[in-house]
């Protein structure tokens, strides 16, 4: 190139990428011919440089538009084992928590091992999304798929929690219509996952290629999508506090139970209320969905106003009041909406991935969010202002959740794609490869009730009940430590060499 004053912008083009693949971008060089030494080069060096500004954003519609070679991509493997660590987590504490009470759902308020499974997904969906469309060459096949996979996650959500699969003990099936549980883990991930993935979807084409170089760049380039969690949060907030909760009744169903078919009045008569029996949560599910297809086992059975065994499920108090057996749905509508949120903030910090290449960048952008989530719920909830709660998905717990999640995709990350120490984690990596098929098989019991199946005399002589028994709770004399270990080697460490298995031979099942 001729000239003194020869000025070179390069266009960073993002690559068409795949799910949890970090795309290396493709660098075009445009080059500002300015005016030369000797005054041959003509005296155009400035217009040629206010046009090239111009017409940037332009050029770099079309090239994204091109069939350009794809660059080698680089896996983030921090990704799958955070995801692979939410599916570990689960089976731990569904297997577990019984045993370890510490470790199980909170009762009401406060936050436990358990209760940071559903943000976590719901978290890892977000990230997932950025990663997935972060091109969108046509909006309508886009809109397609996003709607197909939602409803797949509407069928195996329902199938798993409806009712329908007694796994992994009971070995009979089916379902009474009359008392179909209509939401569920993965209803809310495809709700979630539905409203998100359509916001990144259709805002595809007219958010920028390149950040400006300012600190808020990366939030307002895709206000969108904050405009949506906004949105989403603003209606939970209204309705929690606004709606009127009148008084409520349900029938007890138990057999065996003493309170088995008795009829118990819940009064409320008020508005903004943040305890069990009366707040617009549970409200709105009982008028849309019907009391009876209600989650009816709630952990608030195991609060200090139901038993006396708190955290532990005991027998019912004396003085317990009527709600201590009522139904009450975790995964609920209005609760769905407020989920929207943690989804918002883990695209963000996909976003933060597609855009900063740079390790530190991304940290920072990750760290600081993260500890200020962190920082903002713990202020809420210890002035009791609006108090952490998994069963409401207060604000607080959504910030909590959300900045323990940026943080433990930032130590992933620094130990795994930073540091190499890639190996203490594969299992990890395994597992969250095959996330969906883990959560169904593993999570949700299928194949130890396919083992179940197959029993000597009596349903409860399965080879997984004699392994359980013999080989962890005799040897330990511990029903505690050796459901623990149980569950950590022949469960846990089984899903992690199974998954591995299907990783080398390449098969993977995602909706």
């Amino acid at each position: 190139m001729n000239g003194d004053h020869g000025q070179e912008k390069k266009v960073m083009v993002m690559s068409n990428g795949f799910e949890n693949h970090d795309d290396n971008s493709l660098a075009i060089r445009v080059e500002d011919k300015g005016q030369d030494s000797g005054g041959g080069g003509g005296g155009h060096g400035n217009g040629n440089t206010e046009k090239v500004e111009e017409h940037l954003e332009n050029v770099t519609g079309e090239m994204a538009r091109l069939e350009l070679p794809r660059a080698r991509s680089k896996r983030v493997a921090a990704l799958d084992a955070f995801r692979g660590l939410t599916i570990v987590i689960m089976i731990l504490v569904d297997d577990a928590g019984e045993a370890y009470d510490k470790i199980d759902h909170s009762p009401w308020n406060g936050c436990t091992l358990a209760d940071f499974v559903l943000p976590f997904f719901l978290f890892i969906v977000g990230v997932a999304i950025a990663f997935a469309l972060k091109r969108v060459p046509r909006i309508s096949d886009a809109m397609r798929k996003i709607t197909i996979r939602t409803l797949k996650l509407l069928f195996w959500g329902i199938l798993l929690q409806g009712g329908y699969s007694h796994a992994p003990d009971d070995l009979s099936y089916g379902v009474d219509m009359k008392r179909i549980r209509w939401m569920g883990i993965l209803q809310r991930i495809s709700l979630v996952y539905f409203v998100v993935a359509m916001i990144e979807a259709l805002t595809a084409n007219i958010r920028p290629t390149v950040l400006r170089p300012h600190r808020s760049a990366i939030f307002s380039a895709y206000h969108w999508q904050w405009l949506g969690g906004f949105v989403a949060l603003i209606i939970y907030i209204i309705t929690t506090y606004a709606l009127y909760v009148p008084d409520w009744s349900f029938v007890f169903h138990n057999p065996g139970d003493i309170n088995d078919g008795k009829r118990f009045l819940v009064q409320c008569g008020v508005r903004g209320h943040l305890g069990p029996a009366c707040n617009a949560v549970g409200y709105i599910d009982r008028q849309v969905w019907g009391i009876n297809h209600i989650y009816t086992q709630p952990v608030w059975r195991r609060s200090k106003d139901c038993t006396y065994d708190s955290p532990n499920l005991g027998p019912l108090r004396d003085d317990a009041p009527s709600w201590c057996l009522g139904p009450f749905e975790p995964e609920g509508l209005l609760s769905s909406v407020s989920a929207i949120v943690s989804g918002t903030i883990g695209v963000h910090y996909g976003h933060v991935l597609v855009h900063f290449k740079n390790h530190s960048d991304r940290l920072k952008q990750w760290l600081l969010m993260g500890l200020g989530l962190i920082i903002f719920a713990i202020i809420f909830h210890f002035t009791n202002a609006i108090p952490i709660n998994k069963q409401l998905y207060s604000i607080s717990y959504i910030c909590f959740t959300a900045g323990v999640a940026g943080l433990v995709l930032s130590g992933f990350y620094i130990l795994i794609d930073v540091w190499g120490l890639r190996a203490p984690f594969l299992f990890l990596e395994w597992i969250g490869m095959n996330a969906m098929l883990v959560f169904v098989l593993g999570a949700q019991g299928i194949l130890a009730a396919f083992f179940n199946g197959w029993y000597y005399d009596k349903p409860n002589n399965s080879l997984v009940h004699w392994i359980h028994k013999h080989v962890f709770v005799d040897v330990w004399n511990s029903e505690i430590v050796g459901t623990l270990l149980y569950v950590l080697f022949a469960e846990i460490v089984f899903w992690g060499v199974f998954a591995g298995i299907l990783h080398k031979l390449g098969i993977y099942w995602k909706l």
